[in-house]
Protein backbone atom coordinates (compact mmCIF):
# COMPACT_ATOMS: atom_id res chain seq x y z
CA UNK A 1 0.00 0.00 0.00
CA UNK A 2 1.60 3.26 -1.18
CA UNK A 3 0.90 6.84 -0.11
CA UNK A 4 1.98 9.78 -2.26
CA UNK A 5 2.23 13.11 -0.43
CA UNK A 6 1.95 16.22 -2.58
CA UNK A 7 3.28 19.35 -0.91
CA UNK A 8 6.31 21.48 -0.17
CA UNK A 9 9.23 20.69 2.09
CA UNK A 10 10.15 23.59 4.34
CA UNK A 11 13.24 24.20 6.44
CA UNK A 12 11.86 25.71 9.64
CA UNK A 13 14.41 27.81 11.52
CA UNK A 14 13.36 28.55 15.10
CA UNK A 15 14.91 31.61 16.75
CA UNK A 16 14.21 32.68 20.33
CA UNK A 17 15.04 36.38 20.09
CA UNK A 18 16.43 38.50 22.89
CA UNK A 19 13.86 41.30 23.16
CA UNK A 20 16.25 43.37 25.27
CA UNK A 21 18.58 43.93 22.34
CA UNK A 22 16.26 43.71 19.33
CA UNK A 23 14.40 46.71 17.93
CA UNK A 24 10.71 46.05 18.50
CA UNK A 25 7.76 48.36 18.21
CA UNK A 26 4.23 47.75 19.49
CA UNK A 27 1.20 48.38 17.32
CA UNK A 28 -2.22 49.58 18.48
CA UNK A 29 -3.28 46.00 19.19
CA UNK A 30 -0.35 45.44 21.54
CA UNK A 31 1.52 43.16 19.13
CA UNK A 32 5.29 43.58 18.93
CA UNK A 33 6.92 43.80 15.51
CA UNK A 34 10.50 44.05 14.35
CA UNK A 35 10.81 47.48 12.85
CA UNK A 36 13.44 46.63 10.27
CA UNK A 37 14.15 43.87 7.77
CA UNK A 38 15.12 40.66 9.50
CA UNK A 39 18.67 39.43 9.08
CA UNK A 40 19.36 36.18 10.88
CA UNK A 41 23.10 36.79 11.01
CA UNK A 42 22.77 40.09 12.89
CA UNK A 43 20.07 39.42 15.42
CA UNK A 44 20.60 38.24 18.96
CA UNK A 45 18.82 35.10 20.07
CA UNK A 46 18.87 32.77 23.04
CA UNK A 47 18.58 29.61 20.96
CA UNK A 48 18.42 28.49 17.35
CA UNK A 49 16.93 25.22 16.16
CA UNK A 50 15.94 23.89 12.79
CA UNK A 51 13.65 21.16 11.58
CA UNK A 52 12.02 20.04 8.37
CA UNK A 53 8.33 20.88 8.16
CA UNK A 54 5.46 20.75 5.73
CA UNK A 55 5.29 17.58 3.65
CA UNK A 56 8.45 16.28 5.37
CA UNK A 57 6.82 15.95 8.77
CA UNK A 58 3.76 14.34 7.18
CA UNK A 59 6.01 11.74 5.56
CA UNK A 60 7.84 11.12 8.86
CA UNK A 61 4.61 10.47 10.76
CA UNK A 62 3.18 8.12 8.14
CA UNK A 63 6.48 6.26 7.79
CA UNK A 64 6.76 5.76 11.55
CA UNK A 65 3.25 4.30 11.47
CA UNK A 66 4.47 1.63 9.05
CA UNK A 67 3.28 3.05 5.72
CA UNK A 68 5.20 3.24 2.46
CA UNK A 69 5.43 6.96 1.67
CA UNK A 70 6.85 9.09 -1.10
CA UNK A 71 6.77 12.87 -1.61
CA UNK A 72 6.11 14.71 -4.82
CA UNK A 73 8.05 17.76 -3.73
CA UNK A 74 11.76 17.06 -3.42
CA UNK A 75 14.14 14.14 -3.51
CA UNK A 76 14.43 11.87 -0.49
CA UNK A 77 17.34 10.06 1.05
CA UNK A 78 17.67 7.93 4.16
CA UNK A 79 19.40 9.00 7.35
CA UNK A 80 21.24 6.62 9.67
CA UNK A 81 18.01 5.55 11.39
CA UNK A 82 16.40 4.56 8.09
CA UNK A 83 13.86 7.39 8.19
CA UNK A 84 13.05 9.41 5.08
CA UNK A 85 14.59 12.87 5.26
CA UNK A 86 14.06 15.43 2.50
CA UNK A 87 16.93 17.48 1.13
CA UNK A 88 17.13 20.17 0.10
CA UNK A 89 14.15 22.12 1.42
CA UNK A 90 11.94 23.91 -1.09
CA UNK A 91 12.00 27.05 1.05
CA UNK A 92 13.04 28.44 4.42
CA UNK A 93 10.64 29.70 7.05
CA UNK A 94 11.83 31.64 10.08
CA UNK A 95 9.81 31.29 13.27
CA UNK A 96 10.66 34.10 15.68
CA UNK A 97 9.72 34.11 19.35
CA UNK A 98 10.21 36.87 21.84
CA UNK A 99 8.71 36.76 25.31
CA UNK A 100 5.17 35.49 24.67
CA UNK A 101 4.92 36.57 21.03
CA UNK A 102 5.58 34.61 17.88
CA UNK A 103 6.04 35.74 14.28
CA UNK A 104 6.68 33.98 11.00
CA UNK A 105 8.83 35.07 8.10
CA UNK A 106 8.27 33.19 4.87
CA UNK A 107 7.94 33.75 1.16
CA UNK A 108 5.27 36.31 0.26
CA UNK A 109 4.19 34.23 -2.71
CA UNK A 110 3.92 30.51 -1.87
CA UNK A 111 5.70 28.06 -4.10
CA UNK A 112 3.41 25.87 -6.17
CA UNK A 113 3.72 22.23 -5.22
CA UNK A 114 4.85 19.84 -7.93
CA UNK A 115 2.82 16.79 -8.88
CA UNK A 116 4.75 14.09 -10.66
CA UNK A 117 2.52 11.33 -12.00
CA UNK A 118 3.58 8.23 -10.02
CA UNK A 119 5.00 5.26 -11.89
CA UNK A 120 3.79 2.78 -9.24
CA UNK A 121 0.16 2.30 -8.14
CA UNK A 122 -0.86 4.73 -5.38
CA UNK A 123 -3.51 3.77 -2.86
CA UNK A 124 -3.74 7.21 -1.25
CA UNK A 125 -2.94 10.60 -2.73
CA UNK A 126 -2.58 13.12 0.07
CA UNK A 127 -2.56 16.86 -0.72
CA UNK A 128 -0.62 18.14 2.28
CA UNK A 129 -1.22 21.34 4.24
CA UNK A 130 2.00 22.72 2.76
CA UNK A 131 0.74 22.32 -0.80
CA UNK A 132 -0.20 25.38 -2.86
CA UNK A 133 -1.59 24.21 -6.18
CA UNK A 134 -1.78 26.37 -9.25
CA UNK A 135 -4.64 25.69 -11.68
CA UNK A 136 -2.54 23.54 -14.01
CA UNK A 137 -1.32 21.31 -11.14
CA UNK A 138 -4.84 20.93 -9.74
CA UNK A 139 -6.07 19.88 -13.20
CA UNK A 140 -3.20 17.38 -13.41
CA UNK A 141 -4.21 15.88 -10.06
CA UNK A 142 -7.86 15.65 -11.09
CA UNK A 143 -6.91 14.01 -14.39
CA UNK A 144 -4.86 11.40 -12.52
CA UNK A 145 -7.77 10.65 -10.17
CA UNK A 146 -10.18 10.32 -13.10
CA UNK A 147 -7.97 7.64 -14.65
CA UNK A 148 -7.07 5.87 -11.37
CA UNK A 149 -10.36 5.16 -9.64
CA UNK A 150 -8.73 2.99 -6.96
CA UNK A 151 -6.72 5.93 -5.64
CA UNK A 152 -8.31 7.69 -2.65
CA UNK A 153 -7.82 11.46 -2.43
CA UNK A 154 -7.10 12.95 0.99
CA UNK A 155 -7.20 16.73 0.99
CA UNK A 156 -5.98 19.27 3.55
CA UNK A 157 -7.63 22.67 3.14
CA UNK A 158 -5.65 25.31 4.98
CA UNK A 159 -6.95 28.68 6.03
CA UNK A 160 -5.92 30.39 2.79
CA UNK A 161 -8.94 28.99 0.90
CA UNK A 162 -6.91 28.28 -2.23
CA UNK A 163 -9.60 27.95 -4.92
CA UNK A 164 -7.61 25.33 -6.82
CA UNK A 165 -7.53 23.11 -3.73
CA UNK A 166 -11.21 23.72 -3.09
CA UNK A 167 -11.99 22.54 -6.61
CA UNK A 168 -10.78 19.05 -5.63
CA UNK A 169 -13.21 18.72 -2.70
CA UNK A 170 -15.88 16.80 -4.65
CA UNK A 171 -13.28 14.10 -5.46
CA UNK A 172 -11.97 13.82 -1.90
CA UNK A 173 -12.59 10.78 0.27
CA UNK A 174 -11.44 12.67 3.38
CA UNK A 175 -10.91 16.38 4.01
CA UNK A 176 -8.98 18.01 6.84
CA UNK A 177 -10.17 21.50 7.72
CA UNK A 178 -9.17 24.28 10.06
CA UNK A 179 -11.87 24.34 12.74
CA UNK A 180 -13.59 27.65 12.00
CA UNK A 181 -17.30 28.48 11.84
CA UNK A 182 -16.83 29.45 8.20
CA UNK A 183 -15.38 26.06 7.26
CA UNK A 184 -17.98 24.17 9.27
CA UNK A 185 -20.75 25.95 7.41
CA UNK A 186 -19.12 25.89 3.98
CA UNK A 187 -18.29 22.17 4.01
CA UNK A 188 -21.14 20.77 6.10
CA UNK A 189 -22.41 18.85 3.08
CA UNK A 190 -19.28 16.65 3.14
CA UNK A 191 -21.15 14.28 5.50
CA UNK A 192 -18.59 12.47 7.64
CA UNK A 193 -15.70 13.15 5.29
CA UNK A 194 -14.34 16.07 7.31
CA UNK A 195 -11.95 16.15 10.25
CA UNK A 196 -11.65 19.53 11.96
CA UNK A 197 -8.42 20.64 13.60
CA UNK A 198 -7.66 23.59 15.84
CA UNK A 199 -4.87 24.63 18.20
CA UNK A 200 -6.56 22.89 21.12
CA UNK A 201 -8.92 20.20 19.79
CA UNK A 202 -9.60 17.58 17.15
CA UNK A 203 -13.05 16.50 16.04
CA UNK A 204 -14.72 14.63 13.22
CA UNK A 205 -17.77 16.35 11.73
CA UNK A 206 -20.26 17.43 14.40
CA UNK A 207 -20.82 13.88 15.66
CA UNK A 208 -17.69 12.99 17.62
CA UNK A 209 -16.94 14.90 20.80
CA UNK A 210 -13.77 16.96 20.40
CA UNK A 211 -10.51 15.49 21.69
CA UNK A 212 -8.81 18.32 23.54
CA UNK A 213 -5.07 18.97 23.31
CA UNK A 214 -3.37 19.96 26.55
CA UNK A 215 -0.06 20.96 25.05
CA UNK A 216 0.83 22.54 21.76
CA UNK A 217 3.73 24.87 22.47
CA UNK A 218 4.63 27.83 20.31
CA UNK A 219 7.65 26.19 18.75
CA UNK A 220 5.73 23.23 17.39
CA UNK A 221 2.24 24.43 16.62
CA UNK A 222 3.02 25.25 12.98
CA UNK A 223 3.70 21.57 12.46
CA UNK A 224 0.95 20.45 14.83
CA UNK A 225 -1.73 20.40 12.13
CA UNK A 226 0.50 18.29 9.88
CA UNK A 227 1.25 15.85 12.72
CA UNK A 228 -2.43 15.56 13.63
CA UNK A 229 -3.67 15.07 10.07
CA UNK A 230 -0.97 12.55 9.17
CA UNK A 231 -1.59 10.54 12.36
CA UNK A 232 -5.33 10.41 11.79
CA UNK A 233 -4.85 9.42 8.15
CA UNK A 234 -2.31 6.74 9.05
CA UNK A 235 -4.64 5.40 11.72
CA UNK A 236 -7.64 5.31 9.39
CA UNK A 237 -5.60 3.35 6.85
CA UNK A 238 -4.82 0.59 9.36
CA UNK A 239 -8.48 0.31 10.25
CA UNK A 240 -8.74 2.23 13.52
CA UNK A 241 -11.99 3.89 14.54
CA UNK A 242 -12.50 7.64 14.54
CA UNK A 243 -12.27 7.78 18.33
CA UNK A 244 -9.06 5.72 18.41
CA UNK A 245 -7.52 7.80 15.63
CA UNK A 246 -8.20 11.09 17.40
CA UNK A 247 -6.63 9.76 20.60
CA UNK A 248 -3.53 8.59 18.75
CA UNK A 249 -3.25 12.03 17.17
CA UNK A 250 -3.47 13.68 20.58
CA UNK A 251 -0.72 11.37 21.90
CA UNK A 252 1.52 12.30 18.97
CA UNK A 253 0.80 16.02 19.27
CA UNK A 254 1.39 16.20 23.00
CA UNK A 255 4.59 14.17 23.03
CA UNK A 256 6.41 14.93 19.77
CA UNK A 257 9.45 17.16 19.71
CA UNK A 258 10.99 19.23 16.95
CA UNK A 259 13.43 16.41 16.27
CA UNK A 260 11.08 13.44 16.36
CA UNK A 261 7.46 12.32 16.24
CA UNK A 262 6.27 9.10 17.90
CA UNK A 263 6.10 5.58 16.57
CA UNK A 264 2.73 3.86 16.40
CA UNK A 265 3.50 1.65 19.42
CA UNK A 266 4.52 4.69 21.47
CA UNK A 267 1.29 6.47 20.55
CA UNK A 268 -0.79 3.42 21.46
CA UNK A 269 0.67 3.10 24.94
CA UNK A 270 0.31 6.83 25.65
CA UNK A 271 -3.21 6.91 24.23
CA UNK A 272 -4.18 3.93 26.36
CA UNK A 273 -3.01 5.74 29.50
CA UNK A 274 -4.93 8.98 29.10
CA UNK A 275 -7.27 9.67 32.06
CA UNK A 276 -10.45 8.64 30.31
CA UNK A 277 -8.74 5.48 29.03
CA UNK A 278 -7.59 3.89 32.29
CA UNK A 279 -10.03 1.09 31.62
CA UNK A 280 -8.33 0.47 28.28
CA UNK A 281 -4.86 0.18 29.77
CA UNK A 282 -6.18 -2.12 32.51
CA UNK A 283 -7.75 -4.28 29.81
CA UNK A 284 -4.47 -4.22 27.88
CA UNK A 285 -2.58 -5.46 30.94
CA UNK A 286 -5.04 -8.38 31.13
CA UNK A 287 -5.27 -9.06 27.39
CA UNK A 288 -4.24 -12.17 25.51
CA UNK A 289 -2.36 -15.13 26.92
CA UNK A 290 0.23 -13.02 28.71
CA UNK A 291 1.20 -12.13 32.27
CA UNK A 292 2.84 -9.37 34.31
CA UNK A 293 6.38 -9.75 35.63
CA UNK A 294 6.93 -8.49 39.18
CA UNK A 295 10.57 -7.29 39.06
CA UNK A 296 10.04 -4.95 41.98
CA UNK A 297 12.02 -6.34 44.90
CA UNK A 298 12.95 -3.63 47.36
CA UNK A 299 16.56 -3.02 48.33
CA UNK A 300 16.24 -5.27 51.38
CA UNK A 301 14.59 -8.11 49.46
CA UNK A 302 17.17 -8.23 46.71
CA UNK A 303 19.98 -7.97 49.26
CA UNK A 304 18.67 -11.10 50.99
CA UNK A 305 18.27 -12.89 47.66
CA UNK A 306 21.86 -12.09 46.70
CA UNK A 307 23.23 -12.96 50.14
CA UNK A 308 21.64 -16.42 50.04
CA UNK A 309 23.58 -17.13 46.84
CA UNK A 310 26.86 -15.43 47.72
CA UNK A 311 26.37 -12.57 45.26
CA UNK A 312 27.66 -9.14 46.26
CA UNK A 313 24.84 -6.61 46.62
CA UNK A 314 25.96 -3.60 44.58
CA UNK A 315 24.38 -1.50 41.85
CA UNK A 316 26.32 -3.16 39.05
CA UNK A 317 25.09 -6.64 40.02
CA UNK A 318 21.51 -5.43 40.52
CA UNK A 319 21.62 -3.75 37.10
CA UNK A 320 23.00 -6.85 35.37
CA UNK A 321 20.54 -9.15 37.11
CA UNK A 322 17.43 -7.14 36.24
CA UNK A 323 18.59 -6.60 32.67
CA UNK A 324 18.53 -10.37 32.16
CA UNK A 325 14.74 -10.19 32.17
CA UNK A 326 14.48 -7.16 29.89
CA UNK A 327 16.96 -8.43 27.28
CA UNK A 328 15.50 -11.92 26.92
CA UNK A 329 14.28 -12.48 23.37
CA UNK A 330 10.55 -12.25 22.60
CA UNK A 331 9.36 -11.37 26.12
CA UNK A 332 6.72 -9.16 24.54
CA UNK A 333 5.04 -12.40 23.38
CA UNK A 334 4.54 -13.44 27.01
CA UNK A 335 4.29 -10.22 29.05
CA UNK A 336 1.88 -7.29 28.92
CA UNK A 337 3.57 -5.41 31.75
CA UNK A 338 6.54 -5.28 34.11
CA UNK A 339 6.42 -3.91 37.67
CA UNK A 340 9.67 -2.06 38.43
CA UNK A 341 11.36 -0.93 41.62
CA UNK A 342 12.27 2.77 41.86
CA UNK A 343 15.98 2.11 41.26
CA UNK A 344 15.21 0.12 38.12
CA UNK A 345 12.71 2.69 36.83
CA UNK A 346 15.47 5.32 36.95
CA UNK A 347 18.06 2.98 35.42
CA UNK A 348 19.13 2.73 31.78
CA UNK A 349 19.80 -0.07 29.36
CA UNK A 350 23.38 -0.49 28.21
CA UNK A 351 22.38 1.35 25.01
CA UNK A 352 21.59 4.46 27.07
CA UNK A 353 17.81 4.17 26.68
CA UNK A 354 15.79 4.46 29.88
CA UNK A 355 14.31 1.16 31.03
CA UNK A 356 10.69 2.44 30.86
CA UNK A 357 11.25 3.71 27.30
CA UNK A 358 12.92 0.45 26.35
CA UNK A 359 9.98 -1.59 27.62
CA UNK A 360 7.55 0.66 25.75
CA UNK A 361 9.56 0.10 22.57
CA UNK A 362 8.97 -3.62 23.06
CA UNK A 363 5.21 -3.05 23.48
CA UNK A 364 5.35 -3.81 27.22
CA UNK A 365 3.66 -1.43 29.65
CA UNK A 366 6.00 -0.32 32.45
CA UNK A 367 4.65 -0.11 36.01
CA UNK A 368 6.06 0.72 39.42
CA UNK A 369 5.91 -0.50 43.03
CA UNK A 370 4.93 2.51 45.12
CA UNK A 371 4.44 1.30 48.68
CA UNK A 372 7.42 2.04 50.91
CA UNK A 373 7.47 -1.18 52.87
CA UNK A 374 6.02 -2.21 56.21
CA UNK A 375 5.87 -0.63 59.64
CA UNK A 376 4.64 -2.20 62.92
CA UNK A 377 0.93 -1.88 63.65
CA UNK A 378 0.78 -0.18 67.05
CA UNK A 379 -2.63 -1.72 67.77
CA UNK A 380 -1.64 -5.37 67.51
CA UNK A 381 1.73 -7.08 68.11
CA UNK A 382 3.07 -8.90 65.07
CA UNK A 383 0.85 -7.13 62.54
CA UNK A 384 2.19 -4.62 60.03
CA UNK A 385 0.88 -1.67 58.05
CA UNK A 386 2.08 -0.59 54.63
CA UNK A 387 3.47 2.95 54.50
CA UNK A 388 4.06 5.62 51.86
CA UNK A 389 0.76 7.46 51.40
CA UNK A 390 2.10 10.84 52.50
CA UNK A 391 4.51 11.20 49.59
CA UNK A 392 2.46 9.21 47.08
CA UNK A 393 0.77 11.93 44.96
CA UNK A 394 4.02 13.63 43.94
CA UNK A 395 5.73 10.31 43.28
CA UNK A 396 2.86 9.18 41.08
CA UNK A 397 3.08 12.39 39.08
CA UNK A 398 6.82 11.89 38.60
CA UNK A 399 6.37 8.27 37.53
CA UNK A 400 3.66 9.20 35.03
CA UNK A 401 6.00 11.76 33.46
CA UNK A 402 8.65 9.02 33.19
CA UNK A 403 6.28 6.95 31.04
CA UNK A 404 5.01 4.52 33.70
CA UNK A 405 1.33 3.69 33.30
CA UNK A 406 0.37 1.49 36.26
CA UNK A 407 1.43 0.97 39.85
CA UNK A 408 1.31 -1.66 42.58
CA UNK A 409 0.85 -1.43 46.35
CA UNK A 410 1.23 -4.47 48.64
CA UNK A 411 -0.23 -4.97 52.09
CA UNK A 412 0.86 -8.08 54.04
CA UNK A 413 -1.51 -9.89 56.42
CA UNK A 414 -0.77 -12.54 59.01
CA UNK A 415 -3.18 -15.46 59.34
CA UNK A 416 -4.32 -14.09 62.73
CA UNK A 417 -4.44 -10.43 61.67
CA UNK A 418 -6.73 -8.31 63.82
CA UNK A 419 -9.89 -6.81 62.37
CA UNK A 420 -8.51 -3.30 62.86
CA UNK A 421 -5.31 -4.26 61.03
CA UNK A 422 -7.28 -5.67 58.08
CA UNK A 423 -9.48 -2.58 57.90
CA UNK A 424 -6.60 -0.09 58.08
CA UNK A 425 -4.47 -1.89 55.52
CA UNK A 426 -7.45 -2.11 53.16
CA UNK A 427 -8.17 1.59 53.69
CA UNK A 428 -4.59 2.38 52.68
CA UNK A 429 -4.87 0.14 49.64
CA UNK A 430 -8.04 1.94 48.56
CA UNK A 431 -6.58 5.40 49.18
CA UNK A 432 -3.56 4.42 47.08
CA UNK A 433 -5.86 3.17 44.30
CA UNK A 434 -7.82 6.43 44.26
CA UNK A 435 -4.61 8.47 44.16
CA UNK A 436 -3.36 6.31 41.29
CA UNK A 437 -6.41 6.88 39.16
CA UNK A 438 -6.26 10.62 39.88
CA UNK A 439 -2.70 10.55 38.53
CA UNK A 440 -3.76 8.60 35.40
CA UNK A 441 -2.15 5.32 36.49
CA UNK A 442 -3.94 1.99 36.75
CA UNK A 443 -3.68 0.60 40.31
CA UNK A 444 -2.87 -2.99 41.12
CA UNK A 445 -3.95 -3.60 44.71
CA UNK A 446 -2.21 -6.49 46.43
CA UNK A 447 -3.64 -7.81 49.72
CA UNK A 448 -1.34 -10.76 50.45
CA UNK A 449 -2.05 -13.32 53.12
CA UNK A 450 1.46 -14.42 54.07
CA UNK A 451 2.17 -18.03 53.08
CA UNK A 452 4.51 -18.51 56.04
CA UNK A 453 2.47 -20.02 58.86
CA UNK A 454 0.83 -23.09 60.30
CA UNK A 455 -2.74 -23.10 58.95
CA UNK A 456 -4.86 -25.30 56.74
CA UNK A 457 -6.47 -24.44 53.41
CA UNK A 458 -9.89 -23.79 54.97
CA UNK A 459 -8.42 -21.21 57.34
CA UNK A 460 -6.65 -19.56 54.38
CA UNK A 461 -9.95 -19.33 52.47
CA UNK A 462 -11.78 -17.77 55.42
CA UNK A 463 -9.17 -15.10 56.15
CA UNK A 464 -8.57 -14.27 52.48
CA UNK A 465 -12.32 -13.83 51.96
CA UNK A 466 -12.51 -11.53 54.96
CA UNK A 467 -9.63 -9.42 53.60
CA UNK A 468 -11.19 -9.20 50.14
CA UNK A 469 -14.54 -8.12 51.57
CA UNK A 470 -12.84 -5.30 53.51
CA UNK A 471 -10.86 -4.28 50.44
CA UNK A 472 -13.87 -4.08 48.11
CA UNK A 473 -15.79 -2.12 50.74
CA UNK A 474 -12.96 0.45 50.95
CA UNK A 475 -12.54 0.65 47.19
CA UNK A 476 -16.20 1.57 46.90
CA UNK A 477 -15.87 4.10 49.73
CA UNK A 478 -13.00 5.83 47.92
CA UNK A 479 -14.97 5.73 44.64
CA UNK A 480 -12.29 3.74 42.82
CA UNK A 481 -13.28 2.78 39.26
CA UNK A 482 -13.16 -1.01 39.52
CA UNK A 483 -13.08 -1.38 35.73
CA UNK A 484 -9.68 0.34 35.85
CA UNK A 485 -8.38 -1.56 38.89
CA UNK A 486 -6.63 -4.95 39.10
CA UNK A 487 -6.48 -7.16 42.20
CA UNK A 488 -3.33 -9.18 42.90
CA UNK A 489 -4.12 -11.94 45.34
CA UNK A 490 -2.64 -15.01 46.95
CA UNK A 491 -3.81 -18.47 45.94
CA UNK A 492 -5.83 -20.36 48.55
CA UNK A 493 -3.53 -23.01 50.01
CA UNK A 494 -2.29 -24.25 53.36
CA UNK A 495 0.50 -22.39 55.13
CA UNK A 496 4.10 -23.36 54.54
CA UNK A 497 4.48 -24.75 58.08
CA UNK A 498 1.28 -26.81 57.97
CA UNK A 499 1.90 -30.54 58.21
CA UNK A 500 -0.18 -31.36 55.16
CA UNK A 501 0.36 -29.57 51.87
CA UNK A 502 -2.37 -28.64 49.40
CA UNK A 503 -2.79 -30.50 46.13
CA UNK A 504 -3.34 -28.49 42.91
CA UNK A 505 -6.91 -29.80 42.79
CA UNK A 506 -7.58 -28.49 46.31
CA UNK A 507 -5.96 -25.13 45.51
CA UNK A 508 -7.89 -24.79 42.26
CA UNK A 509 -11.28 -25.46 43.79
CA UNK A 510 -10.76 -23.39 46.95
CA UNK A 511 -9.32 -20.41 45.07
CA UNK A 512 -12.14 -20.43 42.53
CA UNK A 513 -14.74 -20.45 45.30
CA UNK A 514 -13.14 -17.53 47.16
CA UNK A 515 -12.72 -15.41 44.04
CA UNK A 516 -16.27 -15.95 42.81
CA UNK A 517 -17.72 -15.24 46.24
CA UNK A 518 -15.71 -12.15 47.19
CA UNK A 519 -14.59 -10.30 44.02
CA UNK A 520 -17.20 -8.25 42.10
CA UNK A 521 -17.76 -8.85 38.42
CA UNK A 522 -16.78 -5.34 37.33
CA UNK A 523 -13.14 -5.58 38.47
CA UNK A 524 -10.70 -5.24 35.54
CA UNK A 525 -8.87 -8.46 36.29
CA UNK A 526 -7.27 -10.74 38.86
CA UNK A 527 -3.58 -11.63 38.90
CA UNK A 528 -1.87 -14.09 41.20
CA UNK A 529 1.28 -13.75 43.26
CA UNK A 530 3.35 -16.87 43.74
CA UNK A 531 3.75 -16.31 47.49
CA UNK A 532 6.89 -18.34 48.10
CA UNK A 533 5.77 -21.39 46.15
CA UNK A 534 8.24 -23.19 43.95
CA UNK A 535 8.09 -22.22 40.27
CA UNK A 536 6.60 -25.57 39.34
CA UNK A 537 3.99 -25.54 42.12
CA UNK A 538 2.85 -21.99 41.27
CA UNK A 539 2.35 -22.96 37.62
CA UNK A 540 0.56 -26.22 38.45
CA UNK A 541 -1.78 -24.50 40.90
CA UNK A 542 -2.53 -21.69 38.44
CA UNK A 543 -3.40 -24.25 35.78
CA UNK A 544 -6.05 -25.89 37.96
CA UNK A 545 -7.44 -22.53 39.14
CA UNK A 546 -8.03 -21.63 35.50
CA UNK A 547 -9.74 -24.96 34.84
CA UNK A 548 -12.20 -24.21 37.65
CA UNK A 549 -13.65 -21.31 35.65
CA UNK A 550 -15.30 -19.71 33.84
CA UNK A 551 -14.78 -16.38 35.62
CA UNK A 552 -16.37 -12.99 34.94
CA UNK A 553 -12.93 -11.37 34.67
CA UNK A 554 -9.60 -12.29 33.11
CA UNK A 555 -7.06 -14.21 35.23
CA UNK A 556 -3.30 -14.32 34.76
CA UNK A 557 -0.03 -14.48 36.68
CA UNK A 558 2.08 -11.70 38.18
CA UNK A 559 4.82 -13.82 39.68
CA UNK A 560 8.10 -12.62 41.18
CA UNK A 561 10.10 -15.48 42.69
CA UNK A 562 8.33 -18.17 40.65
CA UNK A 563 9.73 -16.51 37.51
CA UNK A 564 12.97 -15.17 38.93
CA UNK A 565 14.44 -17.90 41.12
CA UNK A 566 15.48 -20.14 38.19
CA UNK A 567 17.05 -17.10 36.56
CA UNK A 568 19.18 -15.99 39.50
CA UNK A 569 20.25 -19.58 40.13
CA UNK A 570 21.39 -19.92 36.52
CA UNK A 571 23.15 -16.54 36.53
CA UNK A 572 24.80 -16.89 39.99
CA UNK A 573 26.32 -13.41 39.70
CA UNK A 574 28.47 -14.39 36.70
CA UNK A 575 27.75 -12.64 33.38
CA UNK A 576 29.27 -15.58 31.56
CA UNK A 577 25.93 -17.26 32.36
CA UNK A 578 23.68 -14.58 30.84
CA UNK A 579 22.36 -16.68 27.98
CA UNK A 580 21.71 -19.60 30.30
CA UNK A 581 19.80 -17.29 32.65
CA UNK A 582 17.77 -15.76 29.80
CA UNK A 583 16.77 -19.22 28.64
CA UNK A 584 15.68 -20.13 32.18
CA UNK A 585 13.46 -17.05 32.22
CA UNK A 586 12.01 -17.80 28.81
CA UNK A 587 11.26 -21.38 29.84
CA UNK A 588 9.23 -20.19 32.85
CA UNK A 589 7.35 -17.62 30.74
CA UNK A 590 6.43 -20.28 28.21
CA UNK A 591 5.35 -22.72 30.92
CA UNK A 592 2.99 -20.17 32.47
CA UNK A 593 1.51 -18.70 29.29
CA UNK A 594 0.84 -22.13 27.79
CA UNK A 595 -1.77 -22.80 30.49
CA UNK A 596 -3.63 -19.48 30.08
Amino acid sequence: MNILVVGNVLKDVYLNLDSRTESFETDKNGTEWLDFAFNGSKHHFFSRMSSFGGAAITAEVLTKMGHNVSISASDLNLDDSGMNKPTPADSYRYILTSNENISYLTETTPLSARFEVPTEPVSYLYIDRSAHLDAATADKVQSYLDSHLDTALILYLGDDQNPNLASLVPSADLVFLEDTPQNAEKYQALDRKAVYLSDHSLRCDNIIEPVTISRIDKLTHLSAFSIAAATILGSFIIGRSIEESLKLARANLENSTLSSTLTLSEMEIIAAATPESLELIAATLMSGKKGILAADESGGSIARKFSERGIEDNFSNRHDYRNIFFTTDNIEDYLNGVILFDETAHDFMDSGESIPDYLISRRIIPGIKVDEGLEPDPTHDGDTLTKGLETLPQRLQDYYEMGLRFAKWRAAFNIDASESNINENCRRLAKYAADCQSASLVPIVEPELIHDGDYNITRCATVTGKILDALIRELHRYQVNLRACIIKVNMILAGKEYAYGSTPEEVGQATAEVLKRHIPEDIAGVVFLSGGQSPEAATANLSVILRNGPYPWKLTFSFARALQDPVIDAWAGDNANLEKARQAFLDRLIANTEIL
